[in-house]
C-alpha cells in the first residue's frame, strides 16, 4: 500500500509526462471555448491508460482500480482532471467487466480500453437526491424489448457519449428493484438539456429526460437479479477515482502555490518565509497526504475483492480528498493575493470544481451518516 510496484510507478511516471505536456491552460482553453478534451483523451487511450482496468483479453491493461486512481490523480496534477475518467472507465467498465453477460463484454470492454467508447452514467434524479431509494425512473418490459420513462439531473459527459448507463428501477414480484440499461444517446425519445454550471470544465453537466424511449433485451445489463450487485460495484470506483482527482487538483495547486510563494519576494525575501504563509500551505499538504493513503488503501481493498471494508475506505477517501482539496485551493489563491483570483496564475480556476467535490457523488454529509451507522454503530439517523 505504500510503495507502488515498478509496473505501478512506471504508470504513474509515464501519465504525469503526458499531462504535463498538455496542462492546465491547455484544460482552461478548452473549457472556455466549449470545446472537449479530445486530444488529451485519445492520446491517453491510445497509450493505453484509460483501458489500465479493463481485463486484458478484451485489449486492457489487466490492472484494477489502484492503477486507475494513478491515471486520474496525475492528470489532474497536471492541472487537467478530467471527470469522463470516474464516469465510463470507473463506473461504466467496471461494471460491464463485472456484471456484464459475455456479449456485452465483448461488445463495449474493448471501446473502454483504448478510449473510443464513452460511456455516461445517470443514477441522481431531481426529486430523489441522495435517497435512491426513492427513484422514480422506471422500465417496463414490452415484447422482447425494455421501456423507459423518467427524468435525471447531473449527468455528466452526455454530448461525448456513445451510451448513457441508465439506473432504472423495474417490477421484481411485488417489490421494484433498480437495474441498469445501456441506452444510446441517440436514442429516440432522449432528450438532452445541458445545465449552466459555474465550473471551469470541458466537461458538461446534463438533464435528460427519458420519453418512453424503447431498447433492445440486451441493453439490460447482467439481467434483473444483477441490477443491485452491479449498482453498487460502480460505485465504490466511482468514490476512489473521484478521491484521486481531488487529490491531484489538489497537489496542482499547492505546486502552482509553492512557486509562487519562492520566488515572490516583498521586504527582500519571498513570502513562503513568513510562517503566515508557509504553515497554511504545510498544512493542506499533511491534508493532501493522508488522503492519499486512504485512497490508495480504498483502491488496494477493492483490487483484493474486500468490497464491505473497500466501501468504508472508499467513502473516507473520497470525504477527506475532497476536504483536502478545497482546502489546497483556497490556500493557494489565498497565498496568490490578488493574483489568485487571476486566470494567468492557474488556481481560481479549480474553485468551482473542488467546492462541488464536497457535494457530489456523495455529499460529506451522507458520508459521515455512513460512518457513525457502520463504523461506529450508531442508530440511522434518516
Amino acid at each position: 500500500m505504500f510503495e507502488h510496484t515498478p509496473q505501478q510507478a512506471d504508470l504513474r511516471d509515464a501519465v504525469a509526462a503526458l499531462g504535463s505536456r498538455y496542462g492546465h491552460d491547455y484544460f482552461v482553453a478548452k473549457a472556455k471555448s466549449g470545446e472537449h478534451t479530445t486530444e488529451l483523451w485519445s492520446e491517453a487511450g491510445k497509450l493505453g491508460y484509460l483501458g489500465v482496468n479493463v481485463p486484458e483479453e478484451y485489449g486492457g491493461g489487466g490492472g484494477g482500480i489502484t492503477e486507475l486512481a494513478i491515471v486520474c490523480e496525475e492528470l489532474a496534477a497536471a492541472g487537467c482532471p478530467l471527470l469522463l475518467l470516474v464516469v465510463s472507465p470507473a463506473i461504466a467498465a467496471t461494471v460491464i467487466a463485472k456484471h456484464g453477460t459475455p456479449a456485452q463484454r465483448e461488445a463495449y470492454l474493448p471501446g473502454f480500453a483504448d478510449g473510443s467508447l464513452k460511456v455516461a452514467f445517470a443514477i441522481t434524479e431531481p426529486e430523489a437526491g441522495s435517497n435512491a431509494h426513492r427513484l422514480t425512473t422506471t422500465a417496463q418490459r414490452d415484447g422482447d424489448d425494455w421501456v423507459i420513462s423518467g427524468r435525471k439531473c447531473f449527468i455528466s459527459g452526455v454530448d461525448e457519449a456513445a451510451y448513457v448507463l441508465v439506473v432504472a428501477r423495474v417490477s421484481a414480484g411485488d417489490r421494484l428493484q433498480p437495474a441498469l440499461f445501456l441506452v444510446p444517446t441517440s436514442a429516440p425519445g432522449l432528450l438532452a438539456t445541458k445545465l449552466d454550471m459555474e465550473i471551469v470544465s470541458p466537461e458538461n453537466q446534463w438533464l435528460l429526460y427519458l420519453d418512453e424511449v424503447r431498447v433492445p433485451a440486451d441493453a439490460l445489463v447482467g439481467g434483473v437479479e444483477a441490477g443491485l450487485p452491479a449498482l453498487f460495484s460502480g460505485l465504490n470506483p466511482e468514490r476512489i477515482t473521484v478521491a484521486a482527482m481531488a487529490a491531484g487538483t489538489a497537489r496542482y495547486a499547492l505546486s502552482r502555490a509553492s512557486t509562487y510563494t519562492t520566488t515572490r519576494k516583498v521586504w527582500g525575501r519571498p513570502i513562503g518565509a513568513h510562517q503566515g504563509v508557509s504553515h497554511p500551505l504545510a498544512h493542506a499538504a499533511v491534508q493532501v497526504e493522508l488522503a492519499r493513503l486512504m485512497i490508495a488503501k480504498a483502491a488496494a481493498l477493492y483490487d483484493a475483492g474486500r468490497d464491505v471494508e473497500a466501501g468504508v475506505a472508499a467513502n473516507m477517501a473520497k470525504y477527506a480528498a475532497a476536504d483536502a482539496a478545497a482546502l489546497a485551493v483556497d490556500t493557494a489563491i489565498q497565498v496568490h493575493g490578488g493574483n489568485g483570483m487571476t486566470t494567468e496564475y492557474g488556481v481560481a480556476t479549480l474553485l468551482g470544481a473542488v467546492r462541488a467535490g464536497r457535494i457530489a457523488p456523495v455529499s460529506r454529509e451522507m458520508i459521515l451518516n455512513f460512518v457513525a451507522q457502520h463504523v461506529l454503530d450508531q442508530p440511522k439517523s434518516y
